[in-house]
């Protein structure tokens, strides 16, 4: 999150100067830079989407990961570890 925070930090800084150069000159923004700027922040809209779905992705898999260490963990306990060993060899006849 700490990444968006900078990212819209940017944005504002260079809007607050391409407000600051509209009033600074009296002339109206071009057609084209409207255009380019509508352009730039359906893009950027784009890319905190496509960041917010990753981040849920490494969420969901850190959790799955997690569980998965757990349950590995406590198969490897000691009384888990001598109850599997002692089943196993029942099974086995030894």
């Amino acid at each position: 999150m700490h990444e968006r925070e900078r990212l819209i930090a940017r944005i504002r800084q260079i809007r607050r100067r391409a407000a600051a150069s509209a009033e600074a000159r009296p002339e109206v923004a071009s057609n084209d830079d409207t255009i380019a700027l509508q352009a730039l922040e359906a893009r950027i809209k784009h890319v905190e989407q496509l960041v917010e779905a990753l981040q849920d992705s490494v969420h969901r898999e850190s959790e799955r990961y997690g569980k998965r260490i757990s349950e590995l963990e406590a198969q490897v306990q000691p009384a888990a570890l001598s109850v599997a060993l002692s089943r196993d060899a029942r099974e086995r006849g030894l």
